[in-house]
């Protein structure tokens, strides 16, 4: 009971970061009828007004919302980049706001440089790592080696979550230096800047909320070499 309790408890505290950042989103997806424009409408307009030289806007894949500095492309997924709602608003804000993060070369910028890439890097290792434990212990039954590959499995996922975690002010300050400001000069009424201000520090917790379920993805490969 105490070890189904524990899995249960650590099953909660990885996945639940995660469900809360689509449940936000998601409660606050409800078209809005005299919202003046879409995602990709104010995406396009900060970018001229912020005078983002190259920065484009284009639509994505369902889901995926993202700023590319080597391509200096806004990314918005279907529904952000068509819709009017609060939380399309608010994450096309965002995005925008890690734009004019690295077109004016702020310090802030360079987190994700440092930390994002390697945190990629590390992570594909790691499961990399996992693939081959899984095959070696198929193969190989001498407890030695399975438990230091084990142990660099553990090792480099913690990492990369580690990682991600790094580049939370980055994210929090194109939420709320960047987006929150600028949402509250007239882009959106005053009653509603409750609900962005909650979509806006779900946009700042998405790489932490989507790290933590590496965790998991760990948990269960380390039941499995055992």
């Amino acid at each position: 009971m105490p070890y189904l309790l524990i899995t249960l408890a650590v099953a909660a505290l990885v996945i639940g970061p995660q469900l809360w950042v689509r449940f936000v989103l998601w409660r606050h997806s409800t078209e809005i009828d005299d919202m003046p424009g879409s995602g990709a409408e104010l995406a396009e307009h900060l970018i001229d007004r912020h005078k983002l030289e190259g920065v484009k806007v284009i639509k994505a894949n369902r889901g995926e919302n993202y700023y590319s500095p080597s391509e200096k492309i806004v990314a918005l997924s279907p529904e952000i980049y068509h819709g009017k709602s609060v939380t399309a608003v608010a994450v096309a804000a965002h995005e925008v706001g890690h734009a004019i993060q690295f077109c004016r070369e702020e310090p802030i910028s360079r987190l994700r440089d440092k930390y994002l890439t390697r945190a990629h890097r590390i992570r594909r290792i790691g499961a990399g790592i996992l693939a081959f434990a899984s095959i070696l212990t198929l193969a190989v039954k001498t407890p030695v080696i399975l438990l230091w590959v084990g142990v660099i499995a553990v090792v480099t996922m913690l990492a990369s979550t580690l990682m991600y975690v790094a580049i939370l002010p980055e994210e929090y300050d194109a939420s709320f230096n960047k987006a929150l400001p600028i949402l509250r000069e007239g882009y959106l009424p005053e009653h509603l800047l409750g609900s962005a201000h909650s979509v806006l520090k779900a946009c700042a917790l998405t790489y932490v909320a989507g790290a933590l379920l590496d965790v998991l993805r760990l948990w269960r490969w380390i039941r499995f070499l055992r």
